[in-house]
């Protein structure tokens, strides 16, 4: 075999792990192959180890194999019982010390600063101080939980030390990413509360050098479904095209889910659609026991990639009315953009975080926590919207998601490193 040329890293909670950025990392490294990287890796955690964490997951007999050219890498723990959780970051950053110590020039993307980016800043001092010269570039993609979980936390605690160590390990990459523009702002504030307490500079670094890459979409994936293909998923779902009003999500309070089930219980429409709630989280059985004496409102807990965008282009409508929680805000809204890729009813949602640079102008779009509205937002798409508007906003909805497809973005991410 061929020794690589050039090499992509990327440190990430990748598959099984439900959730859009295991998909971002998916994305980058299928494209990376075609710009010129030779060898790609995910460096990633054990499956048992996910599984311990009550991770939302995919079924393991489903997953979607990556091309060929594709490593993932699950280094196993370091140490024994005495070590808790350090063994298995000592795992991951060891294993990237020994890819570094091989002389080819290595791009290393981290996602999730807590800890994939402390992975690969200790894994490159380490190299460096070993004396091995790693021919590296780094950048560190703040998503939305970085800031509105991890910082959040910190600051409402008062541990600013902790927060400074989240920002010096930002910082200390070559480059500093975030997922959107409402992450960017939210780095930028939450900067300037540390360096209020501590006196440190955190907030102008910040504002200077922090750039934003949207989620990268596999946009290929959704588009130009084959209508026999989405009839014959609904059907082994008992389900009917335009029959369904359909969430797809993590199903948590801050997705809206409790919103969403009530507002059904009032729709003027619910005779003519079911509600399907698609994938697993916190909220998932005190939904289902919610929704119990409902024989209209389906719970799908298996729903695989090749699924998703059927599910999508068939359904009445797409919920999800997200909003604001304490450990959790929308920074971006991964599924809202692959739903307008894949078409069918409208998106509605609601303008928190960063959902509106997912959807533009191309969704209805609600208050937060109104649920007399999204009962009428979703009344009026099953009821008063005419084919012809619903294919125009279906339209603009396309034409907005493109500009997420993985190579745009993969070629402004990454294409000119390592």
């Amino acid at each position: 075999m061929n020794k690589p040329d050039r090499r992509l890293v990327i440190v990430v909670r990748a598959d099984p792990v439900i959730c859009g950025h295991s998909g971002e990392a998916r994305n980058l490294a299928e494209v990376a192959l075609t710009r010129g990287f030779t060898d790609v890796r995910l460096l990633t955690w054990p499956i048992p180890v996910l599984q311990a964490a009550g991770l939302p997951l995919k079924p393991l007999d489903r997953l979607l194999p990556y091309s060929e050219g594709i490593t993932v890498e699950r280094p196993e723990a370091v140490g024994d019982y005495r070590v808790p959780d350090g063994r298995h970051l000592a795992g991951l950053t060891g294993r990237l010390v020994e890819l570094l110590a091989e002389p080819i020039p290595t791009v290393c993307l981290s996602m999730y600063t807590v800890p994939h980016t402390t992975v690969v800043v200790d894994a490159v001092n380490a190299a460096r101080a070993a004396g091995l010269q790693p021919d590296v570039h780094t950048i560190a993609k703040a998503v939305g939980s970085d800031v509105t979980n991890v910082i959040r936390q910190c600051l409402r605690e008062g541990r600013f030390g902790a927060a400074t160590v989240l920002f010096t390990t930002f910082l200390a990459n070559d480059e500093v990413v975030a997922v959107s523009e409402f992450t960017k702002d939210e780095i930028i504030a939450s900067a300037l509360e540390v360096d209020a307490a501590c006196g440190t500079s955190f907030a102008e670094q910040c504002r200077s050098r922090v750039t934003v890459s949207y989620p990268p979409i596999d946009a290929s994936a959704y588009l130009d479904l084959d209508p026999e293909a989405v009839a014959a998923a609904l059907a082994r779902r008992g389900l009917t095209p335009g029959g369904y009003i359909l969430f797809l999500s993590r199903v948590a309070r801050a997705k809206g889910i409790y919103d969403l089930v009530i507002a059904y219980g009032q729709m003027r429409s619910r005779d003519k659609v079911k509600l399907v709630v698609a994938g697993t989280g916190p909220a998932l059985e005190h939904v289902q026991a919610m929704a119990k004496e409902d024989d209209n409102i389906i719970f799908l807990t298996d729903v695989d990639d090749e699924e998703k965008p059927l599910l999508m282009r068939g359904c009445a409508a797409y919920a999800l009315p997200t909003k604001p929680e304490p450990d959790f805000v929308e920074t971006f809204g991964i599924a809202l953009a692959e739903k307008m890729l894949a078409g069918g009813g409208p998106v509605i949602t609601t303008l928190t975080g960063g959902t509106g640079e997912a959807v533009g102008d191309t969704a209805v779009i609600v208050e937060p926590g109104d649920i007399n509205a999204l009962a009428d937002a979703l009344d009026h798409a099953v009821l008063d919207m005419t084919e012809a508007e619903k294919h125009e906003m279906a339209a603009r909805a396309l034409e907005k998601a493109m500009t997420f497809d993985r190579g745009a973005v993969f070629d402004s991410l990454l294409s000119s490193k390592g």
